[in-house]
């Protein structure tokens, strides 16, 4: 007996410390009020920034074989002043906004598209997201990516309430920050309709998660036209990685004063001058197309680029001073142009490209520009002509060729992949060069360059490889001559650092999958950054009502 009773009180002892922690639990209230709060304190901390927005729009029509194929589309570039709502300035002119969206009788109307409209979406409710407004239901738990998260299913308090959220949220459990969203703005009206959107944020480290990816789409089975968009954020604090560099280094001042070593040669010859010169060009507007958010950093795809550049510079014995450099344009569009001895290539160009070989077709047709000595005005070598309006940029700038350099470099660049590793590895150069000429027309704004030649005009490489027909050792049936945009390149928001994806295989591949130039869903595997992710270890929150009914957990 006596046993007995020292084995119920540690029984009792041991209950005590299970009953504190539920106690503890936040009930369903509770973890509402505290996603409104953290909601709320989102949006006046996002009044500080002032990222880049890119939207780019394909315009869709049924098609019998392939269900819906694209026959227009749309771009939009500007900066975001979210200090003052929603607020977007244009830095491309001249694109036009409207596009007949509808069939029957809605053809005798057209709907226009705004690019604040696709911006707002950034929020889910700028004027009225808490209780008294919504109704939160609780779905479970989901873990996207590293990052686990409670979904809920939110409705507007009333029906008659005109453009409030309608759809799915997803709540990373250590703050309640709301890192995605998915559904439309109800209540559409005969002036305003809303689209289906989701909508996603990334983590910057500093404990903010920021808007940046949103797909949205219009799929109607009455509608003779439909249409699929992509809009992407960065540039929220481009200076910052570079400014944390800067600010870490240690500088110490020798006592010593400096000893000129007269044996070794310091002076420039004139030759050297004259290159240091157009040198000094091409770093003055890449840095200043950087500050902008429309140059990455230096980084990991550069070295990639660098990398077949070099491949092609030591099979064709090339010495080329001073050394030949790639960097990477943010924007979607696909083009590529020379400053001199530097070879630019935009990030959705880089998506698209199917394997290295076609990468290097492209990069020879841009190094042959470099190999002839086809050089850009100095004039940028002057600091004073970089002092210009952003919204100025694509009108200052341009590295536009004429017609007989395009074919001098087009020819100059068979003769280097004739000599290179990839002479007898065409991979599906050809066929993506070829399906980029069937697309120019279905996508007129993807193909139009901004600085540079549009890329589906310039380059004839393709007859610099055998034919334009599928591997053999590849069926037809699985052969990718181009692919989706966002097909190769992760971009950091934050500072515009970007990663090539580090996605697993697909596996087989249908007719229907492969997507060439198509826009498409994202589906970002968030992480947290910097100290948060020692954080990623901890137990999961339980939420619990308010009359203490434990709420069912969902794990996947």
């Amino acid at each position: 007996m006596r046993t007995l009773k020292i084995l119920l009180v540690a029984l009792a002892l041991g209950a005590i410390p299970l009953a504190a922690a539920a106690r503890q639990q936040p009930t369903l209230t509770q973890v509402v009020d505290k996603i409104v709060a953290q909601e709320q304190a989102e949006m006046q901390s996002l009044r500080q920034y002032f990222p880049i927005v890119e939207t780019y729009i394909q315009i869709l029509r049924p098609n019998k074989e392939q269900g819906a194929a694209t026959h227009g589309d749309k771009y939009f570039l500007g900066r975001a002043d979210l200090a003052n709502g929603v607020e977007l300035k244009p830095l491309l002119t001249g694109t036009h906004t409207k596009h007949n969206l509808f069939g029957g009788l809605g053809r005798i109307f057209s709907i226009e598209f705004l690019p604040r409209g696709f911006l707002q979406m950034i929020y889910l409710d700028n004027n009225g997201f808490d209780r008294q407004h919504y109704k939160f239901n609780y779905v479970g738990r989901e873990f996207l990516g590293e990052v686990r998260c409670l979904v809920f299913d939110v409705d507007p308090t009333s029906k008659d309430d005109k453009g409030r959220f309608v759809g799915r949220i997803w709540v990373e459990d250590q703050d309640y920050h709301i890192v995605r969203f998915n559904g439309g703005y109800g209540s559409r009206s005969k002036t305003s309709y809303y689209f289906n959107f989701d909508s996603w944020r990334t983590n910057t480290g500093k404990n903010e998660w920021l808007p940046a990816f949103i797909y949205s789409e219009e799929v109607d089975s009455r509608a003779v036209e439909t249409f699929k968009a992509q809009t992407r954020l960065w540039g929220y604090a481009p200076d910052h990685a570079r400014d944390e560099q800067e600010l870490s280094k240690v500088l110490v001042e020798t006592p010593m004063a400096v000893k000129d070593q007269t044996e070794i040669a310091n002076d420039y010859s004139p030759l050297q001058a004259k290159r240091a010169w157009g040198r000094q060009a091409e770093d003055n507007i890449a840095t200043k197309l950087e500050q902008l958010g429309l140059m990455a950093p230096y980084g990991e795809v550069d070295k990639v680029l660098e990398t077949v550049i070099n491949n092609l510079e030591v099979t064709n014995n090339l010495d080329l001073q001073p050394a030949v450099r790639c960097r990477v344009l943010m924007t979607s569009t696909l083009e590529s142009f020379t400053m001199g001895h530097t070879i630019v290539l935009s990030r959705g160009l880089v998506d698209v490209l199917p394997d290295e070989a076609s990468l290097a077709a492209i990069l020879a047709h841009e190094l042959g520009h470099v190999v002839l000595g086809h050089r850009m005005g100095t004039q940028f070598a002057f600091f004073n002509r970089l002092r210009f309006d952003e919204k100025e940029t694509f009108r200052h700038f341009g590295f536009t060729r004429t017609p007989e350099e395009e074919q001098a470099a087009t020819q100059q660049g068979m003769e280097l992949l004739s000599r290179s590793p990839y002479k007898d590895q065409p991979g599906n150069a050809p066929l993506f060069l070829q399906a980029l000429r069937n697309r120019s027309k279905e996508t007129p704004n993807l193909v139009s360059p901004h600085l540079g030649n549009s890329v589906a005009t310039s380059w004839t490489i393709a007859s610099a490889v055998p034919s334009a027909q599928p591997s053999a050792e590849k069926p037809e049936a699985v052969v990718i001559a181009a692919l989706p945009l966002g097909g190769r390149i992760k971009v950091e928001p934050w500072n515009n650092q970007l990663q090539m994806l580090k996605s697993k295989p697909a596996g087989g591949v249908a007719k229907d999958e492969k997507m060439a130039f198509e826009v498409t869903p994202f589906f970002v595997y968030l992480t947290r950054q910097g100290n948060n992710l020692a954080k990623e270890a901890a137990s999961a929150v339980s939420v619990k009502s308010d009359t203490d009914t434990s709420i069912p957990d969902t794990k996947p």
